[in-house]
């Protein structure tokens, strides 16, 4: 289940994880790389966003849905 954008949780994010679901396709890594920096520069806009815990903070982990993509191209 997706959480909200919480900012004290930004404040601790130490990793960022990016997933590409099977029903967007094949990208390449090269078009993936300015979507993935975009969708974490606005993690807020991001419809799909969890924090998991890590041992030193958190981990921002972002799974890519088509309105993320069409947002950031827009």
């Amino acid at each position: 289940m997706p959480d909200k954008f919480d900012p004290y949780r930004e404040g601790l994010v130490v990793e960022a994880e990016t997933i590409w679901p099977d029903e967007l396709g094949e990208w390449e890594t090269a078009d993936k790389q300015p979507i993935e920096k975009a969708l974490h520069e606005d993690a807020a806009s991001c419809a799909n966003l969890e924090y998991v815990r890590v041992h030193t903070g958190f981990c921002r982990t972002i799974t890519v849905t088509q309105d993320d993509v069409d947002r950031v191209n827009a």
